[in-house]
């Protein structure tokens, strides 16, 4: 690394994966670093149509951060004016392979900069950042917008190349020995880009290469904190051969921060429903009698699960919110009174820190669990890919701040036993609601002065500014 010039901030570059489940803590995280230290100079690469999901960070820190808008790499595979992940579902590796083509634009941009980055921090889906940075000459820190053990397990996968014996069981299961509890998962839980690797394609080959610079970058930070990871924290320091792995979440806006509200309700996007109507809806109800549903920006529900979810509620007799995609169909008339059906996007986390939600129906997504760790509510898991599976082993079997209610994304619960389930979640009683209060107090506990992630985002940024 070469000396920063004398008063010259230090700069870096970050780069997210255009889907929101990676962007949004990745933009926390560069919203942490900005407001950490005010000497230092931050350029976010995006996209065109990706631009708009940088705006409340570039207003909050306009003489810090700033964006370098490069096109978006054509693809015969995405539509023409498609630039993120969530406008083209189960798209994850046609956009790694096409963003890879980012590498010879950002090279020239290095070259024509007068002070350019001397650190690169980027998403995990990115690994065509390390050659990049290897022929820089400067360092890349990987960023996982997944846990500590999600990360693991890619890691796992990537490097030994686990198969099956019949290569027509989907339940064969694959065993990830030299993970902590090594853990097992039949072949169908497995990640699916993953599983859609060929040996010797040359598309398959290029993703594994990209995945494989994860653990060769000089870094990793990790949306997680000690309390709730530790094990796989150190098995990732070992797995990268160095103690730089730092774990710095749960990435959100915390209740302490200046910019919190704008943050929480712009995060991800704009709501269908004003958050001012939410709040006053939910504000009508009791404490913790309220579930609420969402499963996440890629998820497609088919109209069985649809239904089965809105019978549900029906049997259930519980109040609730249910976010839901724009152009489902659903017998959603059923539970008209009781509950706030939203289409779109939702203020999720302003949603779940309020008094009245007690339970959360989820996919298992990180970014969910997480904020349902941080706002104290217990979970009801429907893992149906990637690493949700993995997310729900953690929060139903090691954290218990959960219960299973279903798994796959082709399964369809039954309506009977799911109302059984929503009723009890918010009835008073079971032990992961006890448990995911005091989880809760370890995840706040990890980010104030002093905390495990505190600690971990300060050395970080010790590195970053040396």
């Amino acid at each position: 690394m070469t000396a920063q010039t004398a008063n010259t901030p230090p700069h870096v570059l970050v780069i997210p994966f255009p889907a929101q489940g990676h962007m949004i803590p990745l933009l926390d995280l560069t919203h942490k670093l900005a407001t950490t230290n005010k000497n230092i100079t931050i350029t976010i690469l995006t996209t065109p149509k990706n631009h708009t999901f940088l705006t409340p960070l570039l207003n909050s820190h306009p003489s810090i951060i700033h964006p370098l808008i490069l096109p978006f790499p054509s693809n015969p595979s995405i539509p023409h004016a498609v630039e993120n992940a969530r406008d083209l579902p189960n798209s994850f590796l046609t956009f790694i392979l096409s963003l890879s083509n980012l590498h010879h634009p950002l090279l020239q941009w290095f070259h024509s900069h007068p002070s350019p980055p001397r650190f690169i921090i980027s998403d995990m889906f990115s690994g065509w950042t390390q050659h990049l940075a290897s022929q820089l000459n400067i360092p890349r820190l990987v960023f996982s917008p997944s846990g500590a053990f999600a990360f693991s397990t890619m890691c796992f996968l990537w490097k030994n190349l686990p198969t099956r014996v019949n290569p027509t069981d989907e339940n064969e299961v694959v065993s990830y020995q030299s993970i902590p509890n090594s853990p097992n998962y039949p072949w169908w839980q497995v990640s699916p880009l993953f599983r859609s690797y060929v040996p010797g394609d040359a598309d398959s080959e290029k993703v594994r290469d990209l995945f494989l610079c994860n653990t060769q970058s000089w870094g990793l930070i990790v949306n997680t904190f000690d309390e709730v990871e530790k094990p796989y924290i150190d098995y990732l320091k070992t797995e990268m051969g160095n103690d730089r792995v730092w774990a710095v979440g749960p990435l959100l806006p915390m209740d302490d921060d200046n910019d919190s509200s704008t943050m929480v309700l712009q995060r991800g996007g704009s709501s269908s429903v004003s958050a001012n109507d939410i709040v006053s809806w939910l504000d009508k109800r009791e404490d913790r009698k309220v579930v609420y549903v969402c499963f996440g920006s890629q998820t497609i529900l088919t109209k069985e699960q649809t239904d089965a979810i809105a019978f549900g509620l029906s049997k259930s007799g519980v109040h609730f919110i249910w976010s839901i995609k724009e152009d489902a169909k659903t017998e959603n008339e059923l539970v008209v009174g009781r509950g706030l059906v939203i289409r779109g996007w939702v203020p999720q986390v302003l949603i779940l820190r309020h008094r009245a939600v007690g339970a959360f129906l989820t996919h298992c997504g990180w970014n969910s669990v997480l904020e349902s760790v941080v706002a104290g509510v217990s979970m009801l898991a429907w893992p149906m890919t990637a690493d949700q599976y993995v997310n729900a082993t953690l929060v139903v079997d090691e954290l218990k701040v959960g219960k299973r209610v279903c798994e796959g994304g082709e399964s369809v619960p039954d309506s009977d036993e799911l109302g059984r389930v929503l009723a009890d979640s918010v009835g008073g009683s079971g032990e992961e609601i006890g448990e995911a209060l005091k989880l809760q107090q370890a995840a706040l506990g990890a980010v104030r002065k002093r905390g495990s992630s505190d600690m971990d985002l300060r050395c970080l940024m010790e590195q970053l500014v040396l």
